[in-house]
């Protein structure tokens, strides 16, 4: 495999200077810009009918300069009374105007500075919201699963290990890219913003504390030194990385990957069985779309199933899974299944099906 290690290093380099930094999903707010418009209008209107109110009862107050109150003088009043400012030029001298003032306009008063002055508070508030909101993810991060890459093959893989009953809030998803990261968070799930090749990358992401991670970058070499990260951070996560071609793969297996899917060798094996046996292309290209049609899914051995043999049971199975091996249907170890054996099985895809998740423990 050839490593453009300059091309690497000089990339690295460059993305020290970017700010790497995780965001959270959250419910869809309102444009800033809407919000503040739409709160300065509820400020005029608070304005507007403390005005009338006032010039409505303008025969119970005396304005210092001619003793009379207009409508002018009725929005000034308002005006410096809503604001707090209070000149005393303009000041209510019958009991009604008084009254006025403490039953209706100091409320009106309050309720003013709440909406102009609640604006600010937000933009001073959003950061240490925020920090409190990260720190609590954190802290109650476990065994969750870290997607390297949210393009076509980590959306698929999240979608997958979704089906196995996994909670949005335990999937992590790491890219240099704002835009897929906004989708991510979209999407439900939590996102890490930079090189993923970087340690304190995969730091932010938890993935020290992850049970598993899936990595589908867009460059073989950019997959290898993920690798080599993740596993140098974690050693007893399960790494599955994804290849374009299939002469890197060994190396994935070097730097510490479980498991190496071949995208370009897969593609082109669908790609020559359906040239050669169209219904079998179907089928395969049917199995590897989850959800419809059929499936290929991991389930455990029920007791009514113990000391039958793989053809004797109702399901197509495929493959056991003893111990560390996987062993094919018709393996003359298999014998009859064992209470700890599992099943690789094909099964008609309905939306209950749920592909069970591999309860093994992972290497050390």
């Amino acid at each position: 495999m050839k490593l453009p290690g300059q091309d690497v290093i000089a990339r690295q380099a460059d993305e020290h200077l970017v700010t790497h930094r995780v965001k959270l999903p959250r419910k869809l707010v309102e444009h800033p810009v809407r919000q503040v418009a739409k709160r300065l209008s509820w400020a005029l209107v608070v304005l507007v009918v403390t005005a009338f109110i006032v010039y409505a009862d303008r025969g119970g107050y005396n304005d210092n300069s001619d003793g009379s109150l207009d409508l002018l003088d009725a929005f000034y009043y308002a005006t410096v009374t809503l604001s707090t400012t209070g000149y005393g030029d303009i000041t209510p001298v019958s009991d009604s105007a008084r009254l006025t003032n403490i039953f209706v306009v100091t409320p009106l008063r309050v309720l003013f500075l709440i909406i102009l002055v609640g604006t600010t508070l937000e933009a001073l508030t959003e950061r240490t919201r925020e920090e409190w909101r990260l720190n609590r993810w954190r802290s109650a991060l476990r065994d969750h699963t870290v997607v390297v890459g949210f393009g076509t093959k980590g959306r698929s893989a999240i979608k997958t290990v979704c089906a196995t009953g996994l909670r949005k809030e335990q999937v992590v998803v790491v890219d240099p890219s704002a835009k897929a990261i906004d989708a991510a968070t979209a999407d439900g799930y939590a996102g890490v913003i930079g090189d993923a090749t970087r340690s304190e990358v995969l730091k932010r992401a938890e993935v020290q504390r992850a049970r598993q991670i899936i990595i589908a970058t867009q460059r073989d070499d950019t997959a290898v030194l993920v690798t080599l990260t993740a596993r140098q951070i974690n050693r007893g996560a399960k790494i599955v990385a994804a290849v374009r071609e299939e002469e890197n793969a060994p190396l994935l297996k070097q730097s510490g990957a479980d498991a190496v899917i071949t995208s370009a060798s897969a593609a082109g094996r669908l790609l020559g069985l359906s040239v050669l046996s169209p219904s079998a292309g179907m089928v395969m290209e049917d199995l590897i779309q989850q959800g419809s049609g059929l499936d290929i899914v991991e389930r455990p051995v029920i007791k009514g199933e113990v000391g039958k043999t793989p053809r004797e049971i109702g399901d197509l199975v495929v493959s056991v899974v003893r111990g560390h091996r996987v062993l094919g249907y018709d393996d003359r170890n298999v014998g009859t299944l064992e209470l700890t054996d599992r099943l690789i099985t094909i099964v008609r895809a309905t939306p209950g099906t749920q592909i069970a998740p591999d309860v093994r423990p992972f290497r050390g």
